[in-house]
């Protein structure tokens, strides 16, 4: 007799990571394209605007990595703290901290007895463990890792920063501003697929959204380039 064997596939673990690169991506196409579509909008010329993308490619990177490094270790810390806190009184009220556990489990539909009986045994096969997931929400998934979204988001704001910096390099000032729009909207459509791809949602209302955020900045700053283009 066959046996059919089915797994599902989550996507929560890639929270972390997916959160960092897709954050860092974005944030470099816009970023630099509406930096650089606010210069062009004030016709400098193609030396200045190539200079302005590679110091807003490294600037923006190291400023993201050190962002989410910070924020990320700040969340470590904070979940460091709790699990020494959840620690000392697992050691100081045992009887307490068993009944807390049962009663998470009471709350979650099972009867008081079978509700007892998990709490026992999960406290046996580590307390801190079984504390941690059910009353602070910590798991070795969820837990912060700061170096992996300092890299995940500093080498996605470079790709993403690169599409309009090479564009600058190649392309003439007077379609640069044409050009620039489209190849951003284009891309901004491209990663909302992919971030929702991987996350396993829906493709449509993540590039809908993220095209018109792109819309939005690339005119609000290319608005202000020309405005202060003509004031100078």
């Amino acid at each position: 007799m066959s046996q059919s064997w089915h797994k599902e596939q989550h996507f929560s673990n890639r929270n972390n990571w997916l959160r960092a690169s897709v954050l860092g991506a974005n944030d470099g196409l816009i970023s630099t394209a509406s930096l650089l579509m606010g210069l062009a909008a004030a016709e400098p010329n193609q030396h200045t605007l190539l200079i302005s993308g590679i110091a807003a490619l490294v600037s923006g990177a190291v400023s993201m990595a050190a962002g989410e490094y910070v924020s990320v270790s700040s969340q470590r810390d904070t979940e460091a703290a709790d699990l020494r806190k959840e620690q000392d009184s697992l050691i100081r009220y045992p009887e307490v901290e068993l009944e807390e556990l049962t009663n998470i489990y009471c709350q979650r539909g099972l009867n008081k007895t079978l509700a007892q009986q998990v709490a026992v045994a999960l406290t046996e096969h580590n307390a801190l463990e079984a504390h941690a997931r059910e009353e602070i929400g910590i798991t070795e998934v969820s837990k912060a890792n700061p170096l992996q979204a300092a890299l995940a988001s500093a080498l996605s704001f470079a790709c993403g920063a690169l599409l309009p910096v090479l564009l600058s390099l190649l392309s003439s000032t007077v379609w640069l501003m044409s050009i620039l729009s489209i190849t951003t909207i284009i891309g901004l459509g491209i990663l909302g697929c992919i971030s929702a791809h991987l996350g396993g949602a829906p493709k449509r209302p993540a590039v809908i959204r993220i095209a018109i955020l792109g819309i939005l900045a690339l005119a609000f700053t290319s608005m202000i380039g020309r405005i202060i283009g003509i004031i100078i």
